[in-house]
């Protein structure tokens, strides 16, 4: 019954998108793989999105083509090569020989990238980044063919482009080189596939927005005390009621698997060992099975909820993320009803189709990340956060606050904490940086004496541990890291998460002792100067020398 409820809910919704081939180390070169590569990223990016939102609640530990077909039928390599045609089209996976024929049509990369692959094994472009059980959440039973009996020849050729990012892997600094989140940025920027940069990295419209988020922390600047002993420096806090090792955490973020095969797995080791709590997306490309599963005795993590259109989808997510020892809160993202403008990401769909793969009626609209529109409802209102409060014992907390009118509203329906954020730039570009909300929401929520009891988050633009310093100073609870953790991820999997976190431990700890605190619960506002908030601000030229600017569309024969 889910099954179905939610296929037939997401039917209307899967003409519209993309698919990819990426391997944090090495990609098929196949030519029309190598041609392909970049859109066939992009639609992976938006497939894996489709694809993984419900894999948060079933796992298997046999594998589903096993248990239906324990003798499976044997298709001759010869018989399946016949089938390589639009409306006659089979496709290799893992060994599995799949009809696609009709699902081409409602594939959310859209069909051009299943019929180049008709008669093909996709295996090394669809296994990195999809749930375990893609295939069972959305192909019939009787579209399972049988096991392909032999081996698919396939040409390959060099691909330059891939070459030459293999190469700048094999280059890549080691771990103790890096001194910086910034240095993870700049390696990831330059090892991670296009298609997989463009999305990790883009922001809305003209990405000002993404950009602010992060400048408006260079508009703060601190009023140190002196004369204090700092000694010794604590700084471990409290969020929802679980200690943790120090006052951020980690971010929910989409598909991590494009950046490291580990993906979302590295993460939660690295968070574990690190203490440090850690978002689980709705959206990861690992299972909560997978991810919940690598979590220590004591580890908290939180899961992070796009509320399906079909609200029984959404309430059995709940259930199954509280069932989980681990998940200690509900995130409830509030601020995407449907999908901004984000160029980067639909350009690279369309980068290497020619005007003959593209329809008349072509959605030029839709790039990786608009997938994802289709499985959150637009119609999500106040009254669905008070059912949700209902269906669990968990903390609940709304994920995308803007203004002080919904803070305040907020604390009405008795959440238990907010987070004032903008989705990373990557929604309405011109909302306001998360800091400027912050310092904006605080006094209002303090004059209505509701600072105790409602904690606020903050997300966005984080890149130092004066950064996460500044929230707290300004009445954060706790602050976000994404993107930086997707970055040293991309470039060195569950070590590189660990070194990010230390190293914003040991930035903190520095300037802790240096602003003259030795706890968090000593921060306050009078540590800080805010004016600058309004007004001109400082420019940080290495942020600004590894933002990767918008292009102009380019003529054919550039």
């Amino acid at each position: 019954m889910f099954r179905s409820n939610f296929i037939r809910n997401s039917r209307s919704a899967f003409k519209q998108f993309s698919k990819r081939s990426y391997s944090w180390r090495s990609v098929s070169t196949s030519p029309r793989l190598a041609k392909h590569a970049t859109s066939a990223l992009a639609i992976g990016l938006s497939s894996a999105i489709v694809l993984s939102v419900t894999s948060s609640i079933i796992s298997n530990d046999i594998k589903y083509e096993d248990k239906l077909f324990p003798e499976p039928k044997l298709i001759p390599v010869d018989e399946f090569l016949k089938h390589n045609k639009p409306d006659d089209c089979w496709v290799v996976l893992n060994g599995w020989v799949y009809d696609m024929t009709e699902f081409k049509e409602i594939h959310p990369g859209g069909r051009n990238v299943i019929i180049r692959n008709a008669g093909k094994d996709a295996t090394k472009i669809f296994t990195p980044i999809h749930p375990p059980d893609a295939i069972e959440k959305f192909l019939p039973a009787e579209k399972i063919i049988g096991k392909l009996d032999g081996i698919i020849e396939q040409e390959e050729e060099e691909d330059p482009d891939e070459l030459e990012r293999q190469e700048r892997i094999s280059n890549i600094p080691s771990l103790n080189q890096v001194y910086n989140i910034a240095d993870f940025e700049n390696i990831a920027k330059q090892i991670l596939p296009k298609g997989a940069w463009a999305y990790y990295s883009s922001g809305a419209d003209d990405e000002i927005t993404l950009r602010e988020n992060h400048y408006a922390y260079h508009r703060v600047f601190f009023r140190p005390r002196i004369l204090v002993d700092v000694s010794e420096i604590d700084l471990s806090t409290t969020m929802l009621g679980q200690k943790t090792s120090a006052p951020f955490y980690i971010s929910a973020t989409a598909l991590a698997r494009l950046g490291h095969p580990d993906g979302e797995v590295a993460i939660a080791k690295a968070a574990g060992r690190e203490d440090i709590i850690q978002m689980i997306s709705t959206l990861a490309s690992a299972s909560l099975d997978e991810i919940t599963e690598v979590a220590t005795e004591d580890q908290k993590q939180w899961f992070q909820l796009y509320v399906n259109a079909d609200r029984n989808i959404a309430y059995k997510m709940v259930a199954n993320a509280e069932s989980k020892k681990s998940i200690k809160g509900i995130f409830i993202t509030v601020d995407a009803p449907s999908l901004g403008n984000r160029e980067k990401d639909k350009k690279i769909k369309f980068e290497g189709d020619t005007d003959v793969d593209l329809e008349d009626n072509a959605d030029r609209a839709s790039g990786a990340s608009r997938a994802l529109s289709s499985f959150i409802d637009t119609a999500l209102t106040w009254k669905d956060i008070d059912v949700i409060k209902q269906k669990t014992k968990l903390p609940i907390v709304i994920k995308g606050i803007q203004r002080a009118e919904d803070a305040l509203k907020a604390a009405e329906h008795g959440v238990d904490a907010i987070v004032l954020s903008n989705h990373g730039g990557r929604q309405l570009d011109f909302a306001p940086a998360p800091l400027q909300l912050l310092s904006d929401i605080m006094p209002v929520l303090r004059e209505k004496k509701l600072d105790g009891k409602m904690e606020v988050f903050v997300d966005g633009g984080v890149r130092r541990g004066t950064d996460v310093l500044k929230a707290l100073c300004l009445g954060a609870t706790g602050v976000g890291i994404g993107r930086p953790v997707l970055y040293s991820m991309s470039a060195y999997g569950e070590a590189g998460v660990t070194k990010a976190i230390q190293l914003l431990k040991d930035e903190l700890e520095m300037d802790m002792r240096l602003l003259g605190v030795t706890k968090i619960s000593d921060l306050g506002p009078e540590f800080v100067d805010t004016r600058g908030l309004i007004g001109v601000h400082a420019k940080d030229m290495l942020y600004d020398n590894l933002y990767a600017p918008l292009e102009p569309v380019k003529f054919k024969d550039e």
